[in-house]
């Protein structure tokens, strides 16, 4: 390994401009209250820190409508309206922002799949509502979705584990490869019926041919640590009946207890815990192969906190 520290997380203003103002959840801050403790806690000493990556418009259409894209575009030059049906709005620069997140994810795929590094963290990416065709939830493109693609496209790579413990939902992955019998999908969610997207229920576990491949938990308000430690043997061992070529986490810290928009009780030790029984997984059936993907999150503290926690473990040799 060519790298000084098996993992690398991706840092910038760059990746920062994927917000929608100061006055909305998804704002500029919550990647600057991640770099701070980040850097308070010498995180810093144990990764190596990547510069963001811009892609280009063909990587995105790897999952996205080509029409859908062109709207982006459009829309990107005035930031004005909106995407979706009101809660995604348009921001001048918004296109630029989307092919950053998309561009250091699979820049992340690439370092990994070249064993340049064996982890690796990108706080403002898990764009998990966006569909091919149309924006939703603060997701301007579904990055989780485009990383799909470009494994399969330009690694070869068709046994993915996707693994989503964000509060909401990751529909937009789920229902575009609903039908995919070679992803994995696994999401720890509150219950739809308290929380947008209202999807996820215990029976949507794929169609056709992916029938069973799929597994939703939805959990109920006020979820903690130790709900979701005793049900997450159930999840490791569908993951680990697929032999996973490659691991995608999205780690939303909107589960995180004190975040207002949502109502569940993790503390970050529920992700910490996630993502060392992840990379130990990885070890047996990928290379050690994890990306894990920022997500969700409104209390900057949480985001603080749980991002670091994430990071700490993809670090930890012991565990990758």
């Amino acid at each position: 390994m060519s790298a000084k520290n098996t993992c690398c997380v991706y840092l910038g203003e760059e990746l920062a401009s994927y917000a929608f103002g100061y006055d909305h959840p998804f704002g500029p801050l919550r990647h600057d209250a991640f770099r701070k403790a980040f850097y308070d806690q010498s995180l810093n000493r144990r990764v190596d820190i990547l510069q963001p990556v811009k892609t280009t418009q063909e990587v995105l259409e790897l999952f996205h409508d080509h029409a859908y894209i062109e709207t982006v575009k459009t829309k990107s030059k005035f930031g004005s309206g909106f995407l979706d049906q009101g809660d995604t709005p348009a921001f001048i620069g918004m296109y630029e922002a989307a092919l950053t997140v998309a561009g250091s994810v699979c820049d992340a795929i690439d370092r990994l799949v070249n064993k340049d590094y064996k982890t690796a963290f990108i706080p403002i990416a898990g764009l998990h509502h966006a569909r091919r065709h149309v924006a939703a939830g603060f997701c301007v493109v579904n990055d989780c979705g485009i990383a799909i693609e470009y494994l399969r496209r330009k690694h070869n790579i068709s046994r993915v584990a996707y693994i989503d413990i964000d509060a909401h939902h990751g529909d937009g992955v789920f229902y575009s490869f609903e039908d995919d019998p070679n992803l994995v999908f696994v999401d720890f969610h509150e219950d739809g019926r308290f929380l947008y997207p209202g999807t996820g229920d215990t029976d949507e576990t794929g169609s056709g041919y992916a029938a069973g491949t799929k597994l939703n938990i939805p959990m109920p308000p006020r979820a903690d640590n130790e709900m979701f430690m005793k049900l997450w043997p159930r999840a490791e061992s569908f993951i680990r009946k697929s032999e996973p070529e490659f691991v995608l986490i999205q780690c939303g810290a909107d589960s995180i207890a004190g975040d207002p928009i949502t109502h569940m009780a993790y503390s970050e030790a529920a992700h910490q815990f996630a993502v060392n029984r992840l990379c130990a997984l990885a070890n047996e059936y990928c290379d050690g192969r994890v990306v894990a993907m920022g997500g969700g999150g409104y209390n900057l503290d949480n985001i603080a906190k749980t991002w670091t926690a994430v990071v700490s473990a993809l670090a930890d040799t012991r565990a990758c």
